[in-house]
């Protein structure tokens, strides 16, 4: 991580910030009488003197672990021109702490990886700020101890939002799967099935969506043995490196955002990545479906039927519906050659679910309620809400094919939507316990908030 984190009883930063729970004893302070500070959830009263700034951040009476996680992050937001600052988490438990720095070392993340001009830019503040994060508690020992725990979780979201920022000239397939080799580092296995083996097993939809880019395609499997003896978890993400839509080409305006169209695979990876550093018991895989949906003269066309791993033919209504294909492949070959616990794919696969949902929530789809509810509480549980939609049987009539099996998605004037793509894909998961996230609108905020900067999110 970018950010150095020391956890101690004392510290000299030059700005500090006390978590306040409602009811709560306030530090004495003029400036915190005359400001009407109450300690409310989210109010934040700056109380300090010359030498020092203070900042008094209000919470929750019984917050929770994930309220510490945004009173964290709100330190930084609010003192993010510093290099260095402290947290006084003194009087919290070890895992109170541990959860504020987790915010902090979140909110502290920046897109500085091809930055060369540091001074402010049309009179924006200096963006590369906190390098130092202290946090003060009484027992050092259990605060570190509860770090280690948490800090996992956090160096895997970051690796996910290092992936998703990188540029697409950087972040080829074969770039991509440069990254997760570093992953071998602390235990995990990386296998690569490239162009030719995709053939030799009949991947249709990832050599079509790979095959109009000089970048060829590839699935990679990431494999987490844990201890258990238990089917592993299967995360299956889609990983299409920079999307033009193909033949169907996108419009020019804001096609530059296509470069995190691989945000899922980046998810899968990153969880792996916190499930290794956590030495978890849990077996795990991750398939990640890497291509790049470029043109050229060997793309796939609207009205080719493709042949898909399961043997399933497909009719192509929209080259720019090219993910629900390379998860097809992935989802398939999970079945078959893995036989997981659960399969959970994390795709930013549409528009649609942004027009249904919102920046707010990712879309959750699955034919299984307690599947549906224990991913709904995860979510809850962390600050990153789903919302279950359906898998209506009327959806599938749209899919039906004269030339295929299937067909892609709808035709005509009718958006290719969410519902649409998920049971297109529940078509190839058989009896494999399923969950789909749509994720297309979280996995990257515009602005940044008290939570997040701007730029990935690492959902």
């Amino acid at each position: 991580m970018r950010v150095e984190v020391r956890f101690g009883r004392k510290s000299d930063a030059p700005a500090r910030a006390i978590p306040v729970p409602a009811g709560g004893r306030v530090p004495k302070s003029e400036r915190a009488a005359a400001a009407g500070f109450k300690g409310r959830p989210g109010e934040v009263a700056e109380v300090g003197g010359k030498k020092r700034r203070v900042l008094l951040l209000g919470m929750a009476a019984s917050p929770s672990a994930l309220d510490f996680e945004v009173t964290g992050a709100l330190a930084i937001a609010r003192l993010e021109t510093l290099a260095h600052v402290a947290i006084d988490a003194r009087g919290l438990s070890a895992a109170q702490a541990a959860a504020l720095a987790a915010g902090a070392v979140l909110r502290s993340w920046r897109m500085d990886g091809h930055r060369t001009v540091t001074e402010p830019v049309n009179e924006v503040p200096e963006r590369v700020a906190v390098e130092r994060i202290d946090v003060m508690v009484e027992d050092v020992a259990a605060a570190r101890a509860a770090w280690a725990e948490v800090s996992a979780g956090v160096e895997g979201a970051m690796f996910a939002r290092d992936l998703v920022f990188e540029p697409s000239n950087f972040l080829t397939p074969a770039g991509f799967v440069a990254r997760l080799r570093a992953l071998e580092a602390d235990g995990i296995e990386l296998d690569v099935l490239d162009a030719a083996t995709l053939l030799s097993q009949g991947m249709g939809g990832m050599l079509a969506v790979g095959g109009g880019s000089v970048n060829p395609p590839c699935l990679a499997v990431l494999r987490w043995a844990g201890t258990s003896g238990k089917p592993p978890v299967a995360f299956v993400g889609k990983g299409i490196t920079f999307d033009t839509g193909g033949v169907c080409i996108k419009p020019a305006d804001e096609m530059w955002e296509m470069r995190a169209d691989m945000a899922g695979a980046a998810a899968a990876a990153g969880a792996m990545l916190a499930l290794a550093r956590r030495k978890s018991s849990a077996p795990a895989i991750a398939v990640l479906a890497i291509a790049e949906n470029a043109f050229g003269a060997a793309s796939y066309r609207p009205s080719d039927v493709l042949r898909l791993y399961d043997g399933t033919t497909v009719e192509i209504v929209d080259t720019d519906a090219e993910g629900r294909l390379v998860l097809a492949d992935a989802l398939g070959w999970t079945k078959d050659r893995v036989r997981p616990a659960v399969a959970i794919d994390l795709a930013t696969l549409t528009g649609s679910i942004v027009t249904a949902l919102g920046c707010e929530m990712a879309g959750l789809f699955t034919a299984d309620d307690e599947l549906a509810a224990a991913v709904i509480a995860a979510g809850e549980a962390v600050g990153e809400p789903v919302w279950r939609m359906p898998l209506a049987e009327g959806y599938r009539s749209v899919l039906e094919s004269d030339v295929a099996d299937v067909r892609q998605c709808s035709e005509g004037t009718r958006q290719p939507d969410a519902c649409h793509a998920a049971v297109f894909l529940q078509g190839f998961v058989g009896g494999m316990p399923w969950v789909h996230l749509d994720i297309a609108g979280v996995e990257a905020q515009d602005e940044s908030d008290d939570r997040v900067v701007v730029g990935p999110t690492g959902w």
